[in-house]
């Protein structure tokens, strides 16, 4: 796995708001999943945009250094390779996210990871750890069978009935997606997920190709940007606002995501915005006439 240089290490975690360098221990990697998800969005703002950023563990760490995010094969590889330099012993497995009313799957387009942490026993436990997903898990989640709660969200930890010895990381019932299956063979590096990378970056019949979409999450609610429409599961229940402007799109873009789309000029910022608000006109006038009697 890609071994970060000190200065990165240090750049990584002044990015996600992380002061210092500390010992590789449970409640570090706490504060550092915690950060990691509050700060970087999943998103497919480049794919939406026909700028597919490329995909391995020093291209995911450089997007991040260099102030970018991405979807789960840049966070969970850059992720992966802060907690290898950090020391962490850290595990990639392939990994299938099952959509709503879709069967499970470990299909390998999601990257999955967990950790492996003695705890005051001297006893390894095994950590799920993911901060590819979007709007789940605020912080990791014990590899072992139980229900979870994560502010406004639960979550339950079971066994795969797809993949044998694997788990399945099921989602909050209001949330995007049904579950996650994870498969329980431990990869070397991150080949397997690289023509599934080349799809969904640039496949006509990408699921992400002309979805401009953003998630986040933090200690108290999940965020999700679809096009014009801004979700939120908070502890206050679900709000939904639709951005009716290019000021208040970008607004949302950056104060909420933490997306201020330093790789695009100007220009290009005004037609991401263009196609998304084209977008969002052509699907209300579809809704208001699938609503007509």
């Amino acid at each position: 796995m890609y071994v970060m240089t000190r200065e990165e290490i240090k750049a990584y975690l002044h990015r996600i708001g992380i002061a210092e360098i500390e010992p590789p221990t449970k409640d570090y990697l706490f504060a550092l999943h915690q950060a990691h998800v509050k700060t970087l969005s999943w998103q497919t703002v480049d794919i939406f945009a026909r700028n597919p950023a490329p995909m391995g563990f020093e291209p995911s760490v450089q997007l991040i250094l260099h102030n970018r995010s991405g979807y789960c094969f840049h966070l969970n590889g850059a992720f992966s390779a802060l907690l290898h330099s950090l020391g962490y012993r850290v595990n990639l497995h392939r990994a299938g996210v099952q959509p709503t009313g879709t069967e499970p799957r470990i299909n390998s387009f999601h990257l999955g990871l967990s950790v492996n942490l003695m705890n005051d026993r001297g006893e390894e436990e095994r950590w799920i750890v993911d901060v590819g997903l979007g709007d789940m898990p605020y912080e990791p989640m014990p590899l072992r069978h139980g229900l979870y709660e994560q502010g406004p969200l639960h979550y339950k930890v079971t066994g795969s009935s797809v993949v044998k010895d694997g788990w399945r990381l099921e989602h909050d019932p209001r949330a995007s997606f049904t579950g996650v299956d994870f498969d329980a063979a431990v990869l070397g590096g991150l080949e397997e997920f690289l023509p599934k990378h080349d799809f969904y970056s640039r496949s006509p019949e990408s699921p992400w190709m002309n979805i401009f979409l953003l998630r986040q999450r933090d200690a108290d609610a999940r965020n999700e940007l679809r096009g014009c429409i801004w979700n939120r599961i908070g502890n206050d229940g679900v709000t939904k606002v639709e951005l009716e402007n290019k000021s208040q799109w970008f607004d949302v873009l950056g104060d909420v995501f933490g997306e201020h789309l330093v790789n695009y000029s100007s220009l290009e910022r005004d037609d991401l915005w263009k196609r998304v608000e084209a977008a969002h006109i052509e699907w209300k006038a579809f809704k208001q006439a699938e609503a007509k009697p």
